[in-house]
């Protein structure tokens, strides 16, 4: 066991360092000049000049990706072109909002996709499975920009039930009664995605493992439904698992389009603001954060999932 989490560690640190590059190079093959959210259009050739050394701009693509990665390797990720603040502080206050939202989010998703899965395979051809193959479909096909519009209309101004922008009153949100109204809108429309594919994958789970012959075996054993259940979770842990934690990845990176339509002070609303503003270093530290939590989240799934199945600690 202890070999195989060494081995897993091993194989994180290149991957690691493949997204500090891409990270690093995608904001540069955008096109654009970054320069442009502090330096006015008629800018003389000698002040362009100025700013490109003092950000280092000036200097070969090598060299700024070295000077770069050793800055991020100490923890810090240089300060904002735009705003002049650090870059450090901004994504990490970012990635607290970011990790609310989708922690509340994924539980929702997971219980619900969870519930609906199970049940269907349990009950795979009959009405509950089609009702539930049907809310899965419609959960990863309906565009989350547009399923968060139709909630804030209904929710917050027709009903008014529920606030329509912000984390809450003092900007960040925190696990109280004034600020909990304030994620259920996003969580709600966060969660639909990951409730749509893991109902799909549960339910593909629990009916090839109940067409398994362990399973028969156990019935004609007589066991009751509640122990064969036990049974089927324990083999369906290690799949939902893996899917689980690659849709918390997803909603910690994907959620940019929703915390932008109800103004959520994450890492996805952060990260608009940078593409919009053209600012490298933000752009550069908010990509390389959320990347690097993918790769943090599927290495503690590895070495999660071999505590669930004991078969996997052979590989």
């Amino acid at each position: 066991m202890f070999a195989y989490i060494i081995k897993r560690l091993l194989y994180a640190v290149p991957i690691a360092l493949a997204v500090t590059l891409v990270a690093f190079l995608l904001v540069h093959i955008a096109p654009g000049d970054a320069l442009n959210a502090i330096a006015p259009a008629d800018a003389p050739a000698e002040t362009i000049a100025a700013l490109k050394a003092a950000y280092g701009l000036d200097r070969p693509l090598p060299v700024q990706y070295g000077l770069w990665l050793g800055r991020a390797l100490q923890g810090d990720l240089g300060a904002s072109i735009a705003s002049g603040r650090s870059v450090t502080s901004e994504v990490m206050a970012a990635v607290g909002n970011t990790l609310s939202l989708a922690g509340v989010a994924a539980v929702i998703g997971v219980l619900a996709g969870c519930v609906l899965g199970g049940i269907a395979g349990y009950r795979h051809g009959g009405w509950v499975d089609r009702i539930a193959t049907f809310i899965s479909v419609i959960g990863v096909s309906v565009p989350h920009y547009w399923l968060g519009l139709v909630l804030t209309i209904v929710f917050s101004i027709t009903l008014g039930w529920l606030p329509a922008m912000g984390a809450g009153p003092e900007g960040g949100w925190f696990l109280d009664g004034a600020h909990l109204p304030y994620i259920v809108l996003p969580a709600l429309t966060m969660a639909v995605v990951p409730m749509g594919i893991l109902t799909r994958t549960v339910r593909a789970v629990v009916v090839d493992i109940l067409a398994q012959d362990f399973v028969q075996a156990l019935r004609a054993k007589g066991l009751g439904n509640r122990r064969i259940f036990r049974h089927v979770a324990k083999n369906a842990a290690p799949t939902v698992l893996a899917v689980a934690g690659l849709q918390l990845g997803y909603l910690m990176g994907g959620s940019i389009l929703i915390e932008t339509v109800f103004a959520w002070p994450g890492t996805g609303f952060l990260l608009n603001t940078a593409i919009f503003q053209r600012d490298l270093p933000l752009l550069q530290g908010t990509l390389l954060v959320l990347c690097l939590f993918f790769v943090l989240l599927n290495l503690l799934v590895d070495i999660a999932q071999p505590f669930i199945d004991p078969r996997m600690r052979r590989t």
